[in-house]
């Protein structure tokens, strides 16, 4: 196997990203998260704040030069109606997604990147939940807010979430466990302790010889 992909969805204060950005550091490989956007933008001609107000707010730049090679089926072009659509959008990213798998190692943070890849024989599809005290907690402590606003958050960006999911995939539940090779609940297990559980997953399916020799 020349490459593998990690796929995290996480529900809002459970860590996903925290785990994510760990175990592309133990590994040795890029983790894509708010990166996603620019790429989208620089091969497709789309200013980039229709990506943000249409997607989930994603930055920064990254293989520039692959992107101007990216196929673009499903993609239209920029004299179309409907370049500019939130579905258009998301075809553009999810192109990006499919030629990541398919170039190299790395970590893919939501983006339904479990659906799109899922007929993908390299992809491992994770999700991160804790309870809600525990994402309340961490919420706090990480953007200095109240109890209450931080409940607030959390409803609010795990709706987004959950409708997102659900009409790029044609309905399919965001929580669902069957969409994942592995549900973890970070508050019980420790988000260190995922990052283990995770690799050791990677070395169950596709053996050893994938992690980095120090």
């Amino acid at each position: 196997m020349n490459n593998y992909v990690i796929t995290i969805a996480r529900g809002f204060g459970s860590g996903g990203k925290e785990i994510g950005l760990k175990l592309a550091a133990d590994l040795q490989i890029p983790c894509y998260d708010r990166q996603l956007l620019t790429m989208a933008s620089d091969k497709s001609g789309i200013d980039e704040s229709i990506f943000v107000e249409t997607d989930e707010r994603l930055r920064g730049k990254y293989i520039a030069n692959f992107l101007r090679r990216m196929p673009v089926k499903n993609v239209l072009e920029p004299s179309e109606k409907g370049f500019v659509s939130d579905v258009n959008v998301f075809n553009i990213q999810a192109e990006l997604i499919r030629i990541l798998a398919k170039s190299e190692s790395c970590i893919i943070i939501g983006k339904c990147a479990d659906h799109i890849l899922k007929e993908y024989d390299n992809v491992i599809s994770v999700y991160i939940e804790a309870p809600r005290e525990a994402c309340v907690r961490s919420i706090r402590e990480k953007m200095h807010v109240s109890e209450k606003r931080a409940h607030q958050l959390i409803q609010s960006t795990d709706k987004y979430r959950a409708k997102y999911y659900s009409y790029y995939t044609g309905g399919k539940d965001w929580t669902n466990p069957i969409n994942y090779d592995i549900v973890l609940n970070s508050d019980r297990v420790g988000r260190d302790k995922c990052v283990e559980l995770v690799k050791d997953y990677i070395g169950v399916r596709f053996g050893k010889s994938v992690f980095p020799i120090f």
